[in-house]
C-alpha cells in the first residue's frame, strides 16, 4: 500500500496531479467539493488524481494531508481585489496595493494571517472597544430592571435571589467577538508563519474578555458607526476569514470529516470585484447599479435570471445596461457561446439594445457581436453583446482606469437610447 502524502500542492485550474492518498483522505477530498475533481488514478494503485478549480488557499484534513492550492494571480494583486471588494471607498481613494498589507508573503494563508493580524493590531491600538450589552442574570441585589415573569416562574415570588436585566459596559460586544474568532481560526490554519502566529496569540489575549463564538452559529451583527470606525477594516477582513474557513462535510454513510483551512473562491472574488468597481465608477455618471438583480425569462415566472449587475437611471427605475462577470479566458473558438446566449437573454428581458460580458483574460481587450434578427426597423442595428477583458496582472490604478472606461461605455448606452 502506497504511503499517504503529507502535503499536496496544486495550481488553480492546473493539470491533474497523481498523489498517494489513503482511501479515506481521497474520499474526503472528493466529497468536500473544494477541488474540481478527485478520482482514483486508474493507472497507479493507491494514488488519486486531484485537479484544483477556482478555490485557492490551504486546508488540512483531519488525520490527512495539507492541501495547498496556489493562485494564478499574484498574491498581492489577489488581496487588492479582496480589499477593494470589502471596502471600495478606501481602496478607491488609495489604489495602491497597500490597501491590505500582506508583508513579504507570497502564499495565500501566510499573507492572509499577516494581513488580519496587522488590521487587528491597528484596530486595538487605541485600546479595546467597549459597548453596552444587555445582561440577564440571577443576583442577590436588585440592579437594573426586575424580570418579573422570570422571578415568578423560577422563584415563585421569593426573594432573594432576584431575576434582573441591566445594560453592562463591556468589551464583550459583537466587534470584539468577531476579531477574537478570526484570530483563533487563523491560529488553527496550516502554513501560518511562526512570527505571525505569535502576534496572533498576543491579539487573542488582548481580546480575551470577549466571549468565543459557538461553532455553527451565525456571526454576530454589528452596525458601522463613528465609535467603531477604527475597527471597520479589520472587521470586514475578519468576517471574510470566518466565512472562508473550516468547511465541514458529511459524505453519505460516513462520519463528519472536518477540514481546517481558508479558501478563496476566485470566481466569486472576481465577480465581486468587477461589480463593486463598476458600481463605484458609475456614480460619476449619475447612474445606479443593482448587484444580482432578480428577473424572470418567461411570463409565468418559472425561469429565473440573475445578472451580476444591472445599471439603471439615477432614480433606479429604468434599466440602462446589463453586465455579467466571467472568471475565465474569453475565446473566439465558440467554447463560450453559452455566455453570449445568456447575455442576449438578459438584454431581451430588460428591453436593452446592448449587454456586456467582462472576462478575466482574453486575446482582445474589447469587441462586440451584433445579433442577427434583432434589428427593429430598416436602418437600425441589432442587439450588441460587448466582450471586455481585464488583465489582472496590471497595476491597480490601470485596473481601475479600465473600469472607468467600461463605465463610460455603459453610460453611453443610455445616451443612445434617449
Amino acid at each position: 500500500m502506497t504511503a499517504s502524502a503529507t502535503e499536496v500542492v496544486l495550481r488553480e485550474y492546473g493539470a491533474a496531479v497523481s498523489v498517494p492518498l489513503d482511501p479515506r483522505a481521497g474520499q474526503a477530498l472528493a466529497a468536500s467539493g473544494i477541488l474540481q475533481s478527485a478520482t482514483p488514478d486508474p493507472h497507479r494503485s493507491g494514488h488519486w488524481l486531484l485537479r484544483a478549480g477556482s478555490r485557492v488557499g490551504a486546508v488540512r484534513l483531519a488525520d490527512g494531508p495539507v492541501v495547498r492550492i496556489t493562485p494564478k494571480t499574484p498574491v498581492r494583486r489577489l488581496f487588492f481585489l479582496l480589499g477593494f471588494s470589502l471596502d471600495p471607498g478606501r481602496a478607491w481613494r488609495d489604489s495602491r496595493e497597500g490597501a491590505i498589507e500582506t508583508g513579504a508573503y507570497d502564499d495565500v494563508v501566510p499573507a492572509l494571517a499577516h494581513a488580519v493580524e496587522r488590521q487587528i493590531d491597528g484596530a486595538l491600538r487605541q485600546g479595546v472597544l467597549q459597548g453596552y450589552r444587555e445582561v440577564k442574570e440571577s443576583a442577590l441585589v436588585v440592579r437594573g430592571r426586575l424580570r418579573e415573569a422570570e422571578q415568578i416562574r423560577r422563584h415563585f415570588g421569593r426573594t432573594p435571589p432576584v431575576e434582573i436585566a441591566y445594560d453592562a459596559y463591556t468589551p464583550d460586544i459583537p466587534e470584539n467577538r468577531i476579531l477574537r474568532a478570526a484570530t483563533e481560526r487563523l491560529l488553527r490554519l496550516p502554513d501560518v508563519p511562526g512570527p505571525v502566529r505569535r502576534r496572533l496569540a498576543h491579539q487573542r489575549v488582548r481580546l480575551a474578555e470577549a466571549l468565543p463564538l459557538i461553532q455553527g452559529e451565525e456571526l454576530p451583527r454589528w452596525q458601522p458607526s463613528r465609535l467603531n470606525s477604527r475597527y471597520q477594516p479589520a472587521l470586514r477582513l475578519a468576517e471574510a476569514v470566518l466565512r472562508g474557513t473550516s468547511p465541514e462535510h458529511r459524505p453519505p454513510g460516513t462520519d463528519r470529516l472536518a477540514m481546517d483551512g481558508f479558501l478563496l473562491d476566485m470566481n466569486k472574488l472576481f465577480e465581486d470585484f468587477v461589480t463593486v468597481a463598476l458600481r463605484e465608477a458609475l456614480r460619476d455618471h449619475a447612474l445606479t447599479a443593482r448587484l444580482q438583480d432578480p428577473h424572470h425569462l418567461d411570463v409565468a415566472g418559472l425561469v429565473r435570471l440573475r445578472p451580476d449587475l444591472v445599471v439603471r437611471t439615477g432614480d433606479g427605475r429604468t434599466p440602462v445596461a446589463v453586465l455579467d462577470a466571467k472568471y475565465k479566458v474569453e475565446k473566439g473558438d465558440g467554447l463560450l457561446n453559452a455566455d453570449l446566449y445568456q447575455a442576449l437573454a438578459y438584454a431581451t428581458v430588460l428591453g436593452l439594445r446592448e449587454a456586456h460580458l467582462v472576462y478575466a483574460a482574453g486575446r482582445r481587450p474589447r469587441h462586440f457581436h451584433e445579433v442577427r434578427g434583432t434589428v427593429p426597423e430598416a436602418g437600425g442595428r441589432g442587439v450588441r453583446i460587448h466582450q471586455h477583458t481585464l488583465d489582472l496582472s496590471r497595476e491597480p490604478e490601470n485596473l481601475l482606469m479600465a473600469f472607468r472606461e467600461i463605465a463610460g461605455q455603459l453610460a453611453s448606452g443610455r445616451r443612445e437610447e434617449t
